[in-house]
């Protein structure tokens, strides 16, 4: 019976930015390839439609993520962020592999949330600095080019990792029913968030619009 009772884990908001950042990563990736790598540029042969997709890809990724934030479950996107920043003893044992509790979030999955926001910030600023020193090239600076391609590399490796993690490994991967269907079974979160209390998360996000 315990196998088969699930604790909601994420909001539909979470679950809202979750997707609205993964679905717009693996559109930026594809067309970057196509724009980096001169076999793919040579394949597709329409570079300029390539480059407007990525670049309003882009744009479509930061409005959709502030009209989330904007509508959604800023109180609880709050409570997440505390927690998301919130370091303590036993995740620095964790990361040190000597294995200790954790809360909703592990430690790894705390390094890799700040990780991914810190990519976030660096990919908008050189895109933007590209985009606007084809039209100023007082910013056209060869620094920007190797700083967007190499965090392209980085954000790579991160994926395969989260990848594996989320699709491959048998004691991390029900992890993803809890990103599309909000919730996680309740034995698995005793197991791998044996600090995470879900009916404590159940009512301090009671008073809000999730469910």
């Amino acid at each position: 019976m315990a196998s088969r009772t699930h604790v909601r884990r994420f909001s539909r908001t979470e679950r809202a930015i979750h997707w609205i950042h993964a679905s717009a990563f693996f559109v930026l990736l594809a067309s970057g390839l196509v724009l980096y790598l001169p076999a793919l540029s040579t394949a597709v042969a329409n570079r300029p439609l390539v480059k407007a997709i990525h670049i309003y890809t882009a744009v479509t990724w930061i409005v959709a993520l502030a009209l989330v934030i904007l509508v959604g479950d800023r109180r609880g996107l709050r409570e997440t962020l505390r927690e998301l920043d919130g370091y303590d003893r036993d995740d620095r044992r964790w990361l040190m592999a000597q294995g200790a509790p954790q809360g909703r979030f592990n430690a790894g999955q705390k390094v890799n949330a700040a990780l991914t926001a810190a990519l976030a910030v660096l990919f908008t600023v050189s895109g933007f600095l590209l985009w606007y020193g084809e039209r100023n090239t007082d910013f056209r600076w060869a620094s920007t080019i190797l700083l967007h391609d190499g965090l392209a590399i980085l954000s790579v490796l991160l994926l395969s990792g989260h990848l594996y993690l989320a699709l491959v490994h048998p004691t991390t991967r029900h992890s993803l029913h809890g990103m599309v269907r909000g919730s996680v079974r309740a034995d698995w979160a005793a197991r791998h968030h044996a600090k995470w209390r879900p009916e404590d998360a159940t009512l301090k996000r009671k008073p809000t619009n999730e469910p």
